[in-house]
């Protein structure tokens, strides 16, 4: 439970009528003031310590055990959901839009009544995206157990998306990576290369229209993994706050207010 501003203040002036009795010079007393203040704070029941409240109580172990499970979960709710047929394509947030570089070519074939031919790209591009998600599973579940505890207690008593900034910073080379043949290959499988190249062929029969260079792989890699983070750091703040969204008693237990 939450201690009242009063309690607060019960606490904070007493300490700091303390602090200003010992006759340090100004500038250092301002400091050690801060300091030994916060101190002192943090050794008081809810004043802050190295844990969180929701903490309190709680092993290592069981914050770690407690975290990972959150995170396998929202991984694999949010893999679930973009991987799913249309779960890029019929989300206008995550949507994977034509790359700019061929705007020129879509606005070009509009002109000549072609637009169907990079309507029919663009939706081949998300379908390229739905199929890659499920490989970014695997690889977000393996660095899942491979965290250390210092950077679950970082995590733990972050911000609502302390992991999924810290997951977008260490591991989007590596899923890239991992990303890269399943994009390729899906890219393959749904027609992206040949539709690309069929109206690009259309453009260039166009007097004097300039050259375009897509690198697609990398679009759908990009736009991919932006749509995984978006909805993983959404699905990390629900388990934190929602006590709808903990499906374990570990989760209940970690997570709980």
């Amino acid at each position: 439970m939450r201690k009242s501003n009063n309690w607060y203040k019960a606490v904070a002036i007493p300490v700091a009528a303390i602090l200003l009795l010992t006759g340090t010079p100004a500038v250092q007393a301002q400091s050690d003031f801060l300091k030994r203040g916060g101190d002192l704070l943090r050794q008081l029941p809810g004043g802050g310590g190295g844990t969180s409240g929701a903490a309190q109580g709680l092993t290592d172990g069981e914050i770690g055990a407690g975290l990972r499970e959150a995170l396998k979960v929202g991984v694999k709710t949010v893999v679930g959901q973009v991987g799913a047929v249309n779960g890029y394509n019929a989300d206008p947030r995550i949507h994977v839009p034509l790359p700019e570089s061929l705007a020129t070519v879509q606005s070009t074939l509009s002109r000549v009544g072609m637009s169907g031919m990079m309507d029919d790209l663009e939706l081949k591009l998300n379908r390229a995206a739905e199929a890659a998600a499920p490989e970014a599973q695997a690889v977000f579940l393996s660095a899942v157990d491979q965290m250390s505890m210092d950077d679950v207690r970082e995590i733990f008593n972050g911000p609502d998306d302390a992991a999924t900034r810290y997951f977008e910073r260490t591991m989007t080379p590596d899923l890239k990576a991992r990303m890269k043949p399943i994009v390729d290959q899906s890219m393959s499988e749904v027609g992206v290369v040949q539709s690309y190249d069929a109206a690009i062929g259309q453009y260039k029969n166009v007097p004097f229209v300039p050259d375009v260079k897509a690198d697609l792989t990398g679009h759908v890699l990009e736009r991919g993994l932006q749509g995984i983070f978006l909805y993983l750091a959404e699905e990390e703040k629900a388990i934190r706050e929602n006590p709808a969204k903990r499906s374990t008693d570990l989760l209940k237990k970690v997570f709980s207010r």
